[in-house]
């Protein structure tokens, strides 16, 4: 995993450090390296988030190499990696826990009751517009990632940018038929 990992990030050059200083972020005040995917339908295990990003991330970048090749590698891998962040929560208060059943962790998650409610592609986005600087496609690409599956992304119905449509096919390619190998 350090491999696919240390690749992705070897594609970032721009906003190099930016990105490493959002990094270290995750990694020392949220749960970016445990947290998982989702409670129910994709990687709800420990690391599953991580593991779930770095997939997006290659699919998207295999997806541009095939229809979108002006699209910067760069940009594939910041909105690959981070358009779930928003499922870390915030720094120092996580949006999964562990769930408790008779005292006893039964190996999955619930969401965090006391986190300020806010849909997850906006945290997402919240979190990674404070680090690192955004383009216009790039924020509408993690603010949308969703597409049809949320009533947000009516909001750009026929109005996607191409770097948004290829997050999208790359996260549902990921979740549904990579994460189900």
């Amino acid at each position: 995993m350090k491999e696919r990992h240390s690749y992705l990030l070897s594609k970032i050059i721009e906003r190099k450090a930016e990105v490493e200083e959002f990094i270290n972020v995750l990694h020392t005040q949220t749960t970016w390296l445990t947290s998982p995917a989702s409670t129910k339908y994709h990687l709800n295990r420990e690391g599953g988030l991580l593991e779930h990003s770095m997939g997006v991330a290659e699919t998207l970048l295999r997806l541009r190499e095939a229809l979108a090749p002006d699209i910067s590698e760069e940009s594939c891998v910041i909105v690959g990696l981070f358009h779930d962040v928003g499922k870390v929560g915030m720094p120092g208060v996580p949006y999964y826990l562990p769930e408790i059943k008779d005292g006893e962790p039964t190996g999955g998650y619930i969401k965090n009751p006391d986190i300020v409610a806010m849909g997850i592609a906006l945290r997402s986005l919240y979190l990674v517009s404070q680090y690192i600087p955004l383009s216009d496609s790039e924020a509408q690409a993690i603010a949308y990632h969703d597409g049809m599956y949320v009533p947000e992304g009516r909001t750009v119905a026929h109005k996607e940018e191409p770097l948004l449509l290829l997050l999208h096919w790359a996260d549902m390619w990921a979740a549904s038929v990579l994460e189900k190998k």
